[in-house]
């Protein structure tokens, strides 16, 4: 039996949880997946301004956290913190251990930059324009699979790094490895999937993103535990979590986390596998344990889908709000009379404005909600900074110029990223795949 742990489902995540399940369980692997779209995007900006860096923020936190546990218990960590610098996310890690006096060996995985390569007209997936239509490119990463990972899995590295590959692949790349799985053997490498897929999102599946009180009830969302999954070699594994942790594993936390980001269950495509959901089936069989068979796969893609990070411009935001009983009436005056400065002004397209609490996500509000206090929000995306930054200062003039009563206002300017998606060969993204190993003795 192979244990994985999911120790982060985004780069932001709780540190805690994942340091409780290291010391409660005793784990093959530690997963850490940390990397978005965006994610990447603005680590390439930070490496290009210092070649030094490009990895994860918080990977160093982490690592202060996890290492000296792993020295005790010897579990693997697998991670994509690696970000748009693996190795030098790599170099880091063992230079904390060294401060440690920890002895680590760690694997980067490095391969999955293709900025380089994205020379063609290669059709863009959002929409009808092409490669060569986007400027201002920032980063080109294509999503890696799990045979990547394999050579720094064999070296027997303690830590491997990866840059960009697809967050289910840092789950099957143990198991492939663990349980001697055949890489053209599609119906195993699609249960897997599902099994990377379940866990990827760390205490989504534990009853994080579950929660809705008086519906869905989850105990002591406060002190969250994070899950593991205990996997069998034909592909089974029983999803659960530590004992006297919060949150709740059952059916309807899994089936959640089983449909999240799936368009087509019958054909989750990622870099390994063409992987079917469809046949998958749950069984509740004890508190906290739900165990997972069937699913399976057919043969993995000719190509990989490569992510591209671009500069968008920026976005100009303003904020302030109006509370007491004629409230939402203040809030549509200011709103007016923003329209009516900033709405035909050169340079701004759209402006968008929200009454934050009313009608700022589903742009509808009931005639009948008169909420005593209520906030203006007030956004632009432009080409430049100075005209970003209007959007803020009108915002703020209404402190003195009216409607009367306003407060709290606050103003900023930040670049817009944006992202656009396209494939690439195998034989063209495959040439550049490499495991660095570093260690200190």
């Amino acid at each position: 039996m192979l244990k994985i742990g999911s120790g982060a489902g985004f780069s932001g995540d709780r540190l805690d949880p994942a340091v409780d399940l290291v010391k409660k369980i005793d784990l093959d692997y530690l997963m850490l997946e940390c990397l978005a779209e965006r994610t990447i995007a603005i680590a390439q900006k930070e490496k290009l301004h210092d070649p030094s860096r490009g990895y994860d923020p918080l990977l160093e936190e982490r690592m202060y956290a996890l290492l000296p546990e792993l020295d005790v218990k010897r579990f693997r960590i697998i991670s994509n913190m690696g970000a748009a610098n693996p190795k030098a996310a790599a170099m880091k890690i063992v230079e904390i251990a060294e401060k440690l006096n920890i002895s680590i060996k760690v694997a980067a995985v490095t391969g999955d930059d293709v900025l380089n390569k994205l020379s063609g007209s290669f059709a863009l997936l959002e929409n009808e324009k092409t490669v060569n239509d986007i400027t201002h490119k920032i980063s080109a990463n294509a999503y890696l699979g799990a045979d990547s990972i394999l050579p720094a899995l064999e070296s027997d590295a303690d830590i491997i790094i990866t840059g960009r590959v697809a967050d289910p692949s840092l789950a099957l790349a143990p198991m492939i490895h663990h349980f001697g799985w055949d890489l053209d053997n599609y119906e195993l490498l699609g249960k897997g999937t599902v099994i990377g897929h379940l866990l990827e999102c760390a205490g989504q599946i534990t009853g994080g993103y579950f929660a809705d009180p008086g519906l869905k009830e989850v105990p002591n969302l406060e002190e969250l535990g994070f899950p593991y999954a205990a996997i069998h070699a034909d592909g089974s594994a029983v999803i659960t979590k530590p004992d006297n942790t919060g949150g709740v594993v059952n059916l309807q936390t899994v089936k959640e986390q089983l449909l999240y980001e799936v368009h087509d269950p019958s054909q989750y495509i990622t870099p390994d596998v063409k992987a079917d959901f469809s046949t998958v089936s749950l069984e509740e069989i004890a508190r906290d344990q739900v165990r997972v068979t069937g699913g399976s796969g057919k043969e993995k893609p000719e190509t990989y889908k490569v992510s591209i990070g671009y500069q968008a411009g920026f976005i100009g935001e303003g904020e302030i709000s109006y509370a007491g009983s004629t409230a939402i009436d203040r809030a549509k005056l200011a709103e007016e009379v923003i329209k009516k400065r900033l709405g035909n002004a050169d340079g701004i397209n759209e402006l968008r404005l929200d009454l934050i609490g009313v009608s700022s996500i589903h742009r509808t509000s009931f005639d009948e909600y008169r909420p005593y206090e209520v906030r203006l929000r007030a956004a632009v995306l432009v080409e430049n900074e100075v005209l970003a930054e209007k959007v803020g200062n009108e915002i703020e003039a209404l402190y003195t110029n009216g409607p009367y009563g306003g407060g709290g206002a606050r103003k900023k300017v930040s670049e817009c990223i944006g992202i656009v998606s396209t494939f690439l060969s195998r034989e063209i993204v495959d040439l550049d795949r490499k495991v660095e190993v570093f260690k200190n003795d």
